[in-house]
């Protein structure tokens, strides 16, 4: 048995094609449930009345992270997929995720190939890399999808957009860290996953297309600030000191990179055009410094209770992430 967990917000037409095409999902019995934070557009009653699934109803947007858990908890299923709203699983993905986390005991967690829904020949994420100053992004990103991503294999993490869980994995470790709220909390499960000695594979035949930035928006400075402090409280928490201590100069390495690519109108700036954007995008990550600043000595206290856990060595843990780096120029 599988659950799947669908976080909504607000998305009324999203979460339709979403729930369709899980309708439309064979060979494995599955359950959906649909945590809502508190949509004020109707969407909680439509995937009750027209899918006649299950509804959990939150009065506030509670984040991505605190709703998954909920789903989780709710769960029955031996194996927990996820699916975001703004998402749609194309036939047998469900089943191809399944058979992927069942090849071995020690695979708990399943990567689909996640193609961009306005352009379908391209590719969203097919795995997850990571930068050794903590910003991870997916594997391929953008690339057109010439088959170069078509073999199953090991990798990082899964992205939490279109993913699967073994659920014995998720009562060993914990669910989602709900100090992330959104954004980077996929990466910070994977990693976490990997330190405990569980293994992630990517296989192609699970195939989802995604809307990106959909839920706040690729333009939106509260998204940079997320991102930008989770990417830190990923590092604290999780990162070897043999690699924590150069955190800042990656990071510096990363910000020079990112500027040279703005110069030429390339790059995640794109989307902040002209001085009012420049201007967003350095107050967004001070923000988000600061946001991690405050929360540090928190995440210091989790990173004891996550070495209790460990069945990788620091080394290990720090050659697992150097191994799956994405290099400056795709990080930019």
């Amino acid at each position: 048995m599988i659950s799947v967990v669908v976080v909504n917000w607000n998305r009324k037409e999203l979460l339709r094609a979403c729930l369709e095409s899980l309708a439309r999902q064979t060979d494995v019995p599955f359950e959906t449930i649909v945590v809502d934070n508190g949509s004020s557009d109707g969407s909680a009653d439509m995937a009750e009345k027209e899918f006649g699934v299950r509804v959990i109803r939150n009065r506030e947007n509670r984040g991505f992270c605190a709703a998954n858990n909920q789903g989780i908890a709710a769960a029955s299923g031996e194996f927990i997929a996820l699916l975001n709203n703004d998402a749609e699983a194309e036939a047998g993905w469900l089943a191809a995720l399944h058979r992927a986390c069942r090849r071995a005991p020690e695979i708990g967690m399943a990567a689909a190939k996640i193609l961009v829904w306005e352009d379908p020949t391209r590719i969203d994420k097919a795995g997850h890399l990571i930068f050794p100053d903590g910003q991870n992004r997916g594997r391929g990103s953008g690339a057109l999808d010439r088959g170069q991503f078509d073999r199953e294999e090991d990798v990082l993490w899964p992205d939490g957009c279109a993913a699967m869980y073994r659920t014995a994995m998720l009562q060993q470790i914990g669910g989602f860290d709900e100090d992330f709220f959104a954004y980077g909390d996929d990466a910070e499960l994977g990693l976490r996953a990997r330190i405990a000695g569980w293994k992630c594979l990517y296989t192609p035949e699970a195939v989802a297309r995604h809307h990106r930035g959909a839920t706040l928006g690729k333009d939106s400075g509260w998204r940079l600030v997320l991102i930008e402090r989770n990417r830190v409280l990923l590092a604290l928490k999780l990162f070897p000191w043999s690699l924590l201590v150069f955190n800042p100069l990656f990071y510096a390495a990363r910000l020079v990179a990112g500027i040279a690519l703005a110069r030429r109108h390339g790059g995640d700036t794109a989307h902040f055009p002209g001085i009012r954007g420049k201007w967003t995008i350095a107050t967004s990550l001070l923000r988000g410094d600061l946001a991690a600043l405050r929360l540090a000595p928190h995440m210091l206290r989790k990173r004891a209770a996550v070495r209790r856990m460990r069945r990788l060595a620091p080394g290990d843990v720090r050659r697992l992430i150097w191994n799956h780096r994405l290099g400056l120029g795709e990080v930019a």
